[in-house]
């Protein structure tokens, strides 16, 4: 028995076979990320694997029997994939595990379409934590949805394909840019100039804004929409990059949207592929970047609703239920990187502090919040302790850590919704480099130790 704790590298210890898993099991991932951008679509593609693996849609109300799979889309933004066990729900409650399926991005206004300089530009209003520099001089992909009048629901999705032509916010060159280097970040880059080019050619005639009226005419043409049904609509401008390997040795993915999607899509593998007697709840919540609120974030009282629902159908008290209930609240968290280290807590100089490091497998915050602990739910170590055991049994690689170094960082997640439901909740989740970037960094084998460790814990 060793005295002292000491972290492992998960591609050090994976055997060949393992290491061979690793990487398949990512190139699944990297199909989940490049046709899931959004948050609806991130519910379709997940809907479709659930299908495939013999789940059917729920309707809220209905019964739940043991043996039932089901799933329940919620506005097509946030999903309730249900495995009926047979365990004693008295005794056992349920498995919960959460992911959010939205991240940072620029969404449409309700009046978007301008001219300028004959110019037609878009305008955004940024969702989430973002640096509003890094969204300058990129690809941009347009997706969402366009409700009309009629009922009807026209999906758009352009910027993607082959040949589709992207979108983009322009950046001032650096011969210009004496007075605005001198400004902080905060300041010299606004919201209100994160303007989307969408076009540059003029329709006919002499009337002002033909550039603006030519984008109206294409728009019209191949999606039957007009700029009125703007009022209407949910786009988003994201990144038009495809998932991608970094490295000479294929050891990392680079993807828009790892936060939450990496954690979303090793609850759903580990929720249709794992054999178990427990009932199993896994969540795809909507609007985690802006506070959980609304009818499709983890606010919302439906998750209340599903659980006493599951409850009165295997016939017992859903106090009791959720008493004996546990979550894994899957958010990510910031990898140590090298070259912002005094953002973090290396402890002494050493790799051994309260921070989680990149291919060192899938880490637990047992705190998040701010300073001192605000808004954190801080889970109980009984509960850590029953969590040891169950990775240690599955040999699920995995560390601990904090959001960056005491007043400094911090962040909230939804761990706190579900505990104030009596759930013993706690953080765990992938780290990942560049939180918040467009293009995101995480390592194949934490992203693979995540699914181990979801696995292991709904059985």
């Amino acid at each position: 028995m060793s005295l002292t704790y000491k972290r492992q590298n998960a591609f050090k210890s994976a055997s060949p076979e393992e290491l061979k898993k690793i990487f398949d099991y990512n190139e699944g991932y990297k199909k989940y990320l490049d046709n899931g951008k959004t948050e609806r679509e991130t519910v379709t593609e997940t809907i479709e694997l659930a299908k495939a693996n013999g789940y059917t849609e729920y309707t809220l109300g209905d019964k739940i029997n043991p043996g039932d799979k089901l799933y329940y889309n919620n506005r097509g933004k946030a999903l309730f994939i249900i495995k009926a066990g047979k365990a004693d729900l008295a005794k056992n409650g349920v498995r919960i595990l959460v992911a959010h399926v939205d991240s940072p991005r620029l969404d449409l206004k309700q009046v978007p379409l301008y001219e300028s300089s004959d110019m037609a530009f878009l305008k955004t209003h940024y969702y989430g934590g973002i640096k509003k520099y890094q969204w300058l001089a990129l690809p941009l992909a347009l997706h969402g949805v366009v409700a009309l009048k009629s009922g009807e629901v026209v999906n758009l999705n352009v910027g993607e394909e082959d040949g589709d032509p992207v979108f983009y916010i322009t950046d001032l060159l650096p011969h210009l840019s004496q007075e605005y280097n001198e400004k902080t970040v905060a300041s010299a880059f606004k919201g209100e100039n994160l303007n989307v080019l969408i076009g540059g050619i003029p329709a006919d005639g002499d009337e002002a804004n033909l550039v603006k009226a030519n984008a109206l005419k294409l728009l019209n043409e191949k999606y039957g929409i007009t700029e009125e049904d703007f009022l209407s609509a949910e786009i988003e401008a994201v990144p038009a990059l495809k998932a991608k390997d970094v490295g000479f040795d294929r050891a990392f993915v680079a993807s828009y949207g790892h936060d939450d999607r990496v954690c979303a899509y090793p609850e759903v593998t580990a929720t249709l592929e794992t054999e178990t007697d427990q009932t199993v709840l896994t969540i795809l919540a909507d609007k985690e970047e802006v506070g959980s609120e609304g009818n499709s974030g983890m606010q919302c009282i439906l998750i209340k609703d599903i659980l006493d629902i599951l409850a009165d159908s295997y016939g017992v008290s859903s106090a009791v239920v959720r008493a004996h209930s546990m979550c894994l609240s899957a958010d990510v968290t910031a990898a140590y990187d090298p070259n912002y280290a005094d953002a973090f807590e290396p402890k002494n100089g050493s790799f051994d502090g309260n921070m989680s490091l990149i291919n060192y497998g899938v880490a637990m915050n047992k705190f998040t919040g701010s300073r001192g602990k605000s808004g954190s739910n801080d889970a109980s170590a009984e509960f850590i302790g029953h969590l040891r055991a169950v990775f240690e049994k599955d040999g699920v690689v995995w560390q601990t850590g904090e959001l960056g170094r005491v007043d400094l960082g911090g962040g909230g997640t939804v761990a706190k919704f579900l505990a104030n439901y009596n759930i013993d909740t706690v953080d765990l989740g992938v780290p990942v480099l560049s939180m918040h970037a467009p293009y995101e960094l995480v390592s194949k084998a934490d992203v693979y130790e995540a699914h181990k460790a979801f696995s292991a814990f709904i059985k």
